[in-house]
């Protein structure tokens, strides 16, 4: 609740960030008694996580820590006194990655390890470290500008998920003479998230520039991107010094102010530069939920110049013309979209085609909800109901006993359960995952029912997700813990296919899972929280290291699921904001409403990230699980509801 942690994929720039501490989470035991609950076969009991740990792993625990910090003496003292270590290829690759960066993790570009790095990826090559360790040593070829090797390198890249390295694969080609207009449409579509770029791509910019594969105008408007989001510096090495820089402070600070004040100065600037000047007030007074939101960017419309906002100016001029159901604004802001952007969220897709069926065009508004409606996701599910289909769980397909028994011996899986016992969910994660790599929607399902049966169910769910063609939403889905739940639900009236929907949502079914603010265990409930609801509920033996048992965090977590639905009168768009980001931040954004807004749009104007990606999860969540529940057709629109003002008091709720 308020900012808790959520699990997504890994990768390289989130490394350092939120972990799992050494850590904090540990895979659950299993015992005789679970053994028993989830009929695993007696042959997998040897496979299950130790409960125990040695000495050698708390050194090579150790061992990771110093790596994370980039400390090369510490490093190679400890990977020395672990000459016989099963996970050799992770001592190797943490004595060696502390020489590739220093201690604030920047490239060493001057790094002597050449020749040990080469040798770690002769090796261990075809393994999850090895593209980890790939993945560092091309950051290090391109900060050299060593573009031979590089460019031998990165093909054998397997995950390609790093920004700086694409940035560095693009000054590769233009140092090459490839033509720099292309470079610099493939630029475009890489510089997307300033929190990424990295110097690579302050780099990339302003050589296609010179290269006059980019516009001035083109780097400005990456370089205001990153000052949207404070990074200055960034800003100015991008695009240089941009007439706007001031409005964009002044639109930060005070966004209302800023838009009376542009009102009476937009003469002053070129017709460009009052574009993307409404654009950025506009994307600020849309965060605030202030009205005049709409008015900014259709001044911005009328003036043209789209492609010069940048991805979260774009998207919050779809969101400004949804909150004032200024469905011309909201058809043209995504018929503007750059391609990229467009494309990267079913949520485009979605609000073009509802845009589409206000304007008359029936058709072509049935043409982009099929374009989505295959997808399980959020927008999925409301483009089926546009289309008049249903949302139900699909087909099971099952598994048999020997699919399921061959998952038992994969290398990767065996490592990361061995990892998840050592509290390494990182790097249990990464094994887990590249094993996944290619593998037939059967066969994930039996990784998936293998997960389940040893009792990692945050492995049950991802592995499930990935199905194409074949599902089984039991486990995509799962209700572990039901014995526990089911009673604390009914006694309260809670939904139990919500209340699953969030613990999905929170904590994956990792029942130790922590956050950055103290938020803990299967509901993620915070420690104040926990002692609010104690005490409504009249829990007089509580006590926060209870916190951490399965009952009681369930049973507090209920609860205050269940008041902060009855303080909000029983919307469940609501509520689900209310538990992650506050009751009266909820209430506040209930309070911007002039009019009844339906639940859709109130979800996708939240103006915190997180909490509007939570509230569509939840929610989809739901109403899958109701399906696999009850086995009947659901309706995610009935769930979302429509969203009344009404003047905000104060909440009592933490």
């Amino acid at each position: 609740m308020k900012k808790k942690f959520e699990i997504r994929k890994s990768k390289y720039q989130l490394l350092g960030g939120i972990l799992f501490l050494a850590l904090g989470i540990t895979a659950p035991s299993i015992s005789a008694e679970k053994l028993k609950k989830t009929n695993l076969p007696k042959s997998y009991a040897s496979k299950a996580p130790p409960t125990e740990i040695t000495d050698s792993d708390r050194t090579f625990i150790e061992l990771r820590e110093a790596a994370k910090k980039n400390d090369v003496f510490r490093t190679q003292q400890l990977a020395a006194s672990l000459p016989n270590y099963p996970y050799d290829d992770y001592v190797a690759y943490f004595r060696i990655k502390p020489q590739l960066f220093d201690s604030a993790g920047g490239v060493r570009a001057d790094s002597s390890a050449d020749s040990q790095v080469m040798g770690f990826l002769n090796q261990y090559q075809g393994t999850a470290l090895s593209d980890r360790m790939r993945n560092d040593w091309l950051l290090v070829l391109g900060k050299r500008k060593d573009w031979a090797r590089f460019d031998a390198e990165y093909p054998k890249f397997v995950l390609d998920d790093d920004t700086q390295v694409k940035c560095y694969a693009l000054q590769s080609k233009l140092a090459q003479g490839e033509n720099p207009t292309k470079v610099g449409m493939d630029a475009r579509a890489v510089l997307l998230d300033p929190r990424y770029f990295g110097l690579a791509c302050q780099e990339l910019v302003p050589a296609i520039v010179a290269a006059e594969g980019m516009t001035p105008s083109e780097a400005k408007a990456i370089g205001r991107a990153a000052s949207e989001m404070g990074f200055d510096t960034m800003s100015r090495r991008l695009g240089g010094d941009d007439p706007v820089a001031e409005i964009v402070r002044a639109a930060k600070a005070d966004p209302a102010k800023a838009y009376r004040d542009f009102l009476q100065n937009a003469s002053r600037y070129s017709k460009e530069n009052q574009a993307v000047a409404w654009g950025v007030i506009g994307q600020f007074l849309a965060k605030k939920l202030d009205a005049n939101a709409d008015d900014a960017y259709r001044l911005q419309q009328d003036l043209g110049y789209n492609e010069l906002l940048s991805t979260e100016g774009q998207e919050w001029k779809v969101r400004a013309g949804l909150r004032a159901k200024d469905w011309t604004l909201v058809k043209n802001a995504i018929e503007g979209m750059s391609p990229a952007i467009r494309t990267k969220d079913p949520a485009w897709t979605y609000w073009y085609g509802r845009a589409l069926k206000v304007d008359g065009q029936n058709e072509k508004a049935r043409e982009s909800f099929e374009l989505i409606a295959d997808q399980y996701n959020f927008y999925g599910q409301l483009a089926r109901e546009e289309l008049g289909k249903s949302n139900h769980a699909p087909a099971k397909t099952k598994v048999t006993e020997q699919e399921i028994d061959v998952m038992a011996n994969r290398k990767g899986f065996i490592r990361g359960e061995h990892l998840y016992a050592m509290n390494l969910r990182f790097e249990g994660n990464r094994e887990w995952n590249w094993e996944l790599r290619n593998m037939t929607d059967k066969q994930l399902l039996a990784a998936a029912e293998y997960a389940k049966r040893i009792a990692l169910y945050d492995r049950v769910v991802n592995t499930a997700d990935r199905t194409k063609q074949e599902h089984d939403f039991s486990l995509r889905y799962p209700t572990p813990y039901r014995d526990e739940l089911s009673p604390i639900a009914k006694q309260i009236d809670l939904n139990l296919a919500w209340a699953y929907g969030l613990i999905r949502q929170e904590s994956r079914f990792i029942i130790n899972a922590s956050s950055s603010v103290g938020a803990s265990g299967l509901m993620q409930v915070m420690p104040n929280t926990a002692k609010y609801v104690a005490k409504k509920i009249g829990m007089s033996s509580y006590t926060s290291d209870k916190l951490s048992d399965t009952n009681t965090n369930l049973t507090l977590g209920s609860n205050y699921l269940n008041m902060v639905l009855i303080d909000l009168d029983g919307s469940w768009v609501l509520a689900s904001a209310a538990y992650n980001a506050g009751p009266s931040r909820s209430k506040a954004w209930r309070e911007k409403l002039t009019s009844p807004t339906e639940g859709a749009i109130f979800a996708e104007t939240i103006p915190f990230n997180e909490t509007r990606t939570y509230v569509k999860n939840v929610l989809a969540n739901a109403t899958y699980y109701s399906s696999v529940m009850s086995g009947q057709v659901q309706s995610l629109k009935q769930r979302l509801g429509v969203i009344t003002p009404k003047a905000a008091n104060q909440s009592e709720l933490p």
